[in-house]
């Protein structure tokens, strides 16, 4: 009896070390729900400014690993960003600031289709951000973009052109940070 124990404490901590990813000073879940469907790590990194300054660590989750940027751009299924502040410097002015910023570039700087949504997007950011915040970034299907703070929804932008954009913005071909793009596809 007493090895039975060991054995399903072992096998327990075991579970429990497998089931996150240590993104520099940040532990991601290996998987999410949203919107009913459970979501995997597809990849994970940094996000940093001028190569030093860490600013967070985001993670990419999908309904199966995928490394084709475009597709999952595309993809009119459920997906997840999670965003981990990690420096003081990220305020909530700067945050909107780097999405218009995003925006522009995932859109090769026509955003005028979805202006509207864009700013609605930013007001999602008009809290203070302090360092540990977590944004979860989503699309559900049938839903939207849907953006929580710290597990609590802050709101949702309807359609297809805009959820692109969105995603664009880590994934598109001229992302936030490469580097992250690249951990986020899983290279």
């Amino acid at each position: 009896m007493k090895n039975f124990i060991l054995l399903a404490i072992a096998v327990f901590t075991l579970n429990m070390a497998t089931a996150q990813t240590q993104v520099g000073e940040v532990t991601l879940p290996n998987s999410l729900e949203f919107n009913g469907e459970s979501l995997a790590l597809n990849g994970a990194g940094i996000r940093k400014k001028a190569m030093v300054l860490k600013l967070y660590s985001g993670g990419l989750y999908l309904p199966a690993k995928s490394s084709d940027a475009k597709a999952i751009i595309g993809a009119d299924a459920n997906q997840a960003i999670r965003l981990v502040i990690t420096s003081g410097f990220v305020s909530s002015e700067a945050m909107s600031e780097a999405v218009e910023e995003g925006f522009e570039a995932a859109t090769n700087g026509n955003t005028s289709g979805i202006a509207s949504e864009i700013k609605k997007f930013k007001s999602f950011f008009s809290d203070e951000i302090v360092e540990g915040d977590t944004f979860d970034i989503t699309y559900q299907k049938g839903k939207g973009s849907v953006c929580y703070k710290n597990g609590k929804e802050v709101g949702t932008v309807k359609g297809m052109t805009f959820k692109k954009a969105l995603f664009g913005i880590w994934l598109g071909n001229d992302p936030a940070d490469s580097k992250l793009k690249k951990g986020m596809l899983g290279k």
